[in-house]
């Protein structure tokens, strides 16, 4: 397995594309935290990262899916796949090893952003309130998990690369939103809409960002990322049969 970590993280970061990734991502939440019309930290008129972690989500949709979208496409692509195979590494191995290096990579990304917690604790005249902010990284973190087993499954089905890139988007997207669509829909007088929407990791998310850990939402969140690692774990094992 720390083979397969090496070689993703020596073939991510071989080039410029790499750090232009997490280049890009950290410049534009720092872009959409302290400008961005209405809802940038100077408008809000107090201390707070409240708007940042309200569109990371929607930046780790970006994100996650273009460190995976070659995890792979691109072995499946080049025919590096079958030398891959012809090595005494099992499939779960290799998944995960695939699987820990784009978190670690997504990680490396999002520690980025704590220069703004150090910013504002810093500056602000009565402190932040650490406690919701450490919870907001926590769900953070376990959404990178969500989206990068969705990305590296997408990915395994895949020998486009970019097509693997825009189908994990919008699946994150289907699996963090839409859901959340349906607060209110009633049937037979019972709120449906709430159990619709705890499907959708919308709703645990802002739950842990709220500063409460609780079992519930992290029995969800990694039971989503423990799912798709096990179908990608099946589908290469039936591919290669």
């Amino acid at each position: 397995m720390r083979t397969i970590i090496g070689k993703e993280w020596i073939q991510f970061f071989s080039g410029w594309m790499g750090f232009i990734t997490i280049a890009v991502y950290l410049l534009a939440s720092g872009m959409l935290l302290f400008f961005y019309p209405e809802q940038n930290l100077f408008d809000a008129g107090y201390a707070s990262l409240d708007s940042f972690f309200d569109f990371s989500p929607l930046l780790l949709l970006i994100l996650v899916p273009a460190v995976t979208m070659r995890s792979f496409s691109d072995e499946y692509r080049m025919g590096t796949f079958e030398l891959l195979q012809s090595l005494p590494i099992r499939y779960t191995s290799l998944v995960m090893g695939k699987f820990i290096s784009v978190a670690c990579i997504c990680l490396i990304a999002l520690l980025g952003t704590l220069v703004y917690v150090w910013t504002l604790q810093y500056f602000s005249l009565n402190g932040i309130d650490l406690g919701g902010i450490a919870g907001s990284y926590v769900g953070l973190l376990l959404l990178i998990l969500g989206y990068a087993s969705i990305g590296i499954y997408i990915s395994s089905l895949l020998s486009n690369a970019l097509t693997s890139f825009m189908l994990t988007v919008f699946s994150c997207f289907v699996f963090y939103y839409f859901f959340y669509f349906f607060p209110d829909f009633y049937v037979a007088g019972q709120n449906i809409g709430y159990y619709i929407s705890l499907i959708g990791m919308k709703y645990h998310f802002e739950n842990i960002s709220k500063g409460y850990v609780s079992i519930s939402d992290l029995v969800y969140f990694l039971s989503v990322t423990g799912f798709f690692i096990y179908q990608t774990i099946v589908h290469l094992s039936i591919r290669n049969k």
